[in-house]
């Protein structure tokens, strides 16, 4: 029943002194392979669109663009932590949205009412999901699916196809709206709650325990560790998240509309993939996952400017996705290799010799 497995492959300080320094940088490359082309990418575009490219415009652009897909991208990271996939965060979006600006539009409520109501349906659906997946044993991925399928068809059926339009207060279009620094505060929103998850994930027992069910939940059961509450508890951080990001694209887009929001699914999926790939390789990670959706940004608004079609950004999203894996998967088969050769060895030295002794 787990989708997904969760076990780091950064090489370890033993396993770095004992290499050369062409070793060495090969075996690291997984883990700050990413970034460098990021950077990489940064040079080459800034350099080619002097005029457009490194503009204060541009970068305000792909931050208010990219905003939500980096919310939505750490609300997929929370569950894939414990090994499993939350596909919701693509399909609730879309009736989240609507939801906030519809509770305002339609029936009145207070926009601060709204917008806790919103998070805490996004929060109990997150804990239906842990339960159907926990509970009802369903594989995360069908789970998900089934439940995102179900939000999104009542999202069809309450608009009826049309927009939700009407005067929303100016307190709820601040909440996308203000400038934080001269930047759009969506960058301040991402930061924030990457550090939060950054911290509750690599210091507290909480995300210890989540990344124990990831690689092996039988064993972390057999340990103590509650599976069950922690994963539902993933789903329901999941769920929130994915509420807030719903919340933020409606104060952004000022209406709501069922043929949007889907749009979102591969690319904060992708950004959470990539984030597995990089910085903590084989193990999903906050600051791999922020970089992930960075270089997707930085990518498809280089490639846009050179008049890219509509095609690029979906072709974008997959190559990038499929190399990084690549290069994944090339340092777990050296890391495979390197473990299998230093048991032979160790092996060979421990078997007891003819004389009774063991071999040199």
């Amino acid at each position: 029943m787990n989708s997904l497995k969760s076990n780091a492959l950064e090489p370890t300080r033993a396993e770095l002194d004992g290499l050369g320094r062409g070793e060495a940088a090969l075996r690291l490359l997984p883990v700050y392979g990413l970034p460098i082309i990021t950077l990489a990418l940064i040079v080459l575009f800034s350099i080619i669109l002097p005029n457009t490219f490194p503009t204060l415009l541009n970068l305000r652009s792909v931050i208010s663009d990219k905003g939500v897909i980096a919310l939505l991208a750490l609300a997929a990271m929370i569950p894939m932590a414990a090994g499993k996939i939350d596909l919701t965060v693509g399909y609730a979006i879309v009736i989240w949205h609507i939801l906030a600006i519809s509770l305002q539009t339609v029936f009145g409520i207070p926009w601060p009412l709204a917008v806790l109501i919103v998070l805490l349906l996004g929060a109990f659906v997150g804990f239906l999901n842990g339960l159907l997946v926990e509970v009802a044993q369903i594989d995360s991925f069908i789970a998900t699916l089934g439940t995102g399928t179900v939000l999104y068809a009542i999202a069809l059926w309450y608009t009826g196809g049309r927009q939700v339009i009407g005067m929303l207060p100016a307190g709820f279009l601040a909440i996308n709206g203000t400038m934080l620094f001269g930047l759009p505060i969506a960058g301040a929103y991402v930061l924030l709650v990457a550090l939060v998850l950054w911290a509750v994930l690599e210091y507290t027992p909480t995300g210890r325990y989540l990344y124990a069910i990831g690689a092996n939940p039988n064993a972390a059961a057999l340990n103590g560790i509650d599976v069950k509450r922690f994963t539902i508890g993933a789903f329901v951080a999941s769920g929130a998240l994915t509420a807030a990001a719903g919340v933020l694209l409606a104060s952004k887009l000022r209406i709501g509309q069922a043929s949007v929001g889907l749009e979102y699914l591969l690319p904060a999926l992708v950004g959470a993939f990539l984030g597995s790939t990089t910085i903590r390789p084989g193990r999903v990670n906050v600051w791999g996952t922020v970089i992930g959706v960075v270089i997707l940004a930085v990518g498809i608004s280089g490639i846009q400017q050179f008049g890219g079609s509509f095609w690029v950004e979906p072709m974008f999203n997959g190559m990038t996705l499929l190399i990084a894996i690549g290069i994944a998967g090339y340092a777990q088969r050296k890391r495979g290799a390197k473990s299998g050769l230093q048991d032979t060895r160790k092996t060979a030295i421990s078997e007891p010799s003819p004389k009774g002794g063991t071999t040199p």
